[in-house]
């Protein structure tokens, strides 16, 4: 047993902390959002998602891919249906990812090239998110944008984990999956800094958002909530990874 999770966790804390700190999220997390730019992230986040479960796939013979796949948390299926509800029925021929977005997937196509365990960095950062801060993001997406009851957040919805109950015990066997998982101590440091690439890649495709959301909110409240005090990262108060 490896102390993965752990050193995941520990590991990517700053970077969590920057994340949680960006003029995108800052907005966000104040309730203070609007339809375009959430919908545009959800373009580049489907993107990314396809790519990541495609190269999962493709290296289940790698045992440390193999070891953290889990099929029920998969996302793509859920984001093509937000996208049909933001975008309607041609939202295929829509969606155009940023430059961001376009450099976020080409890396994960590179690290499985590299070595398929460094997927597991970039699995951990986003499923582990989805399962964490993302319930909260759900409810102020709800409330932010007057959505219905069953549409547009299916992002953070997790059929086969429906309770809070439900998705803390499996990240708790997620993580025992990541401390399992067949890697040498070279690939444990390689994997958190994997980790903190995939931290870095998701920030900037939230930046290449900011003109979206100064549009869509106003430059006034914008200026006031970025330069607002940053906020402590949650993974520093509690470890939701």
């Amino acid at each position: 047993m490896t102390q993965l999770a752990t050193r995941l966790r520990e590991g990517t804390g700053k970077s969590h902390t920057i994340a949680e700190n960006t003029a995108y999220m800052k907005c966000f997390l104040k309730g203070i959002m609007a339809r375009e730019p959430f919908r545009k992230l959800m373009a580049n986040l489907y993107l990314v998602y396809g790519t990541l479960e495609d190269q999962i796939r493709q290296h289940l013979d790698c045992p440390a891919v193999k070891g953290l796949y889990f099929p029920e948390i998969e996302r793509q299926a859920n984001l093509a249906k937000d996208l049909e509800f933001y975008y309607g029925d041609q939202w295929q021929t829509e969606i155009e990812p940023t430059e961001a977005g376009q450099q976020y997937v080409a890396r994960i196509q590179a690290a499985a090239d590299i070595d398929p365990a460094l997927l597991v960095a970039h699995a951990y950062v986003r499923y582990m998110g989805d399962l964490s801060g993302g319930q909260a993001l759900k409810m102020i997406t709800r409330k932010a944008l007057n959505l219905p009851p069953d549409r547009g957040t299916g992002l953070h919805e997790f059929a086969s984990l429906p309770t809070p109950e439900a998705q803390r015990d499996f990240k708790m066997s997620y993580r025992d999956a990541l401390n399992a998982l067949p890697v040498t101590e070279e690939q444990i440091t390689a994997i958190v800094e994997e980790a903190n690439l995939a931290f870095a890649l998701n920030r900037d495709v939230m930046h290449s958002l900011e003109e979206d959301v100064k549009a869509a909110v106003g430059w006034p409240v914008f200026e006031a909530i970025v330069h607002g005090k940053d906020r402590q990262g949650s993974t520093e108060v509690v470890a939701h990874h």
